[in-house]
């Protein structure tokens, strides 16, 4: 018994030392990957360093204070107020990405305002407001809606909304307390959906695997998202991902109440860097 339990402690170290690996790889790696810039739209990618480090892999797992542009049914996992905000540090010659939100959840309900905005991309200045309302559905299911609101790029006024409103639907069934399902109904003009996101997320021991699966019903080709998150202590994090083919990576630190989390994306043409700070009272 002692050899198998030694043998097991030696298998243990091995599968972190491995992980440690991917995940320094990950991090140095050439740069190569996505062409375009999905923040543009109103959708949730990249919004959140320990989602992006994740792959973008999020709808099912939405667990903080990002989760009302990535799940708004998330929202009710949580009890209390969660404020956050994100930069992009390195290379904000090419853009400059800043989401910023703050929820509050209390016995089942949540509010949620949140706003992103990216700056020196070839299309102007895409600016969203995101507002968001979740309920808890008994005990296993959640149901949230986010209302998003474009806002007008040069302005003299605060556009408390905005010009263009569209919505998102989100859903969230856990069934067990280690296994979740996501799912989020995009729409980003007219009236119809046109993106269907389905997402798993498991935790097994301190290690949360997730994936996502994208669906266009205007028939653009599907998007493929995965990431792992390994969280040896309740301070420190790491993870990796793949976005859609690009790769990703970053760490997390808890500091008290205070999350600290870093990420990095490899696009086509260059890699980008991120840091978020998040607190929860």
């Amino acid at each position: 018994m002692m050899i198998e339990i030694g043998g097991s402690g030696r298998y243990l170290q091995k599968s972190r030392f491995c992980f440690f690996t991917v995940c320094f790889l990950f991090l140095t790696a050439p740069v190569l990957g996505q062409t375009e810039f999905p923040f543009e739209t109103a959708r949730p990618l990249y919004v959140g360093a320990r989602a992006l480090a994740m792959g973008n892999a999020f709808t099912a797992v939405a667990d903080d204070g990002t989760a009302g542009f990535w799940n708004p049914a998330g929202l009710i996992q949580w009890q209390g107020v969660k404020l956050f905000g994100v930069t992009k540090f390195h290379d904000r010659h090419y853009y400059r990405f800043d989401p910023k939100g703050v929820g509050y959840s209390w016995r089942g309900y949540s509010l949620y305002w949140g706003n992103k905005i990216a700056i020196d991309v070839a299309n102007g200045i895409p600016d969203f407001n995101y507002y968001s309302f979740a309920r808890q559905l008994g005990a296993y299911f959640a149901a949230g809606l986010s209302l998003k609101f474009k806002r007008q790029h040069p302005s003299d006024y605060y556009q408390f909304f905005g010009y263009h409103t569209s919505y998102d639907i989100g859903l969230l069934f856990k069934p067990r307390p280690e296994l979740k399902f996501g799912c989020l109904l995009q729409n980003l003009d007219g009236r119809g959906i046109q993106w269907v996101t389905l997402g798993i997320a498991y935790r097994y021991t301190s290690y949360q695997f997730s994936a996502d699966i994208a669906l266009s019903t205007e028939d653009a080709e599907p998007e493929f998202y995965f990431g792992v998150e390994w969280t040896p202590s309740s301070f420190f994090s790491l993870r990796v991902g793949s976005s859609n083919g690009a790769l990703t990576g970053g760490v997390g630190l808890r500091i008290i109440d205070v999350y600290i989390n870093y990420a990095r994306i490899y696009e086509e043409r260059f890699a980008s860097d991120f840091i978020s700070a998040e607190l929860q009272f």
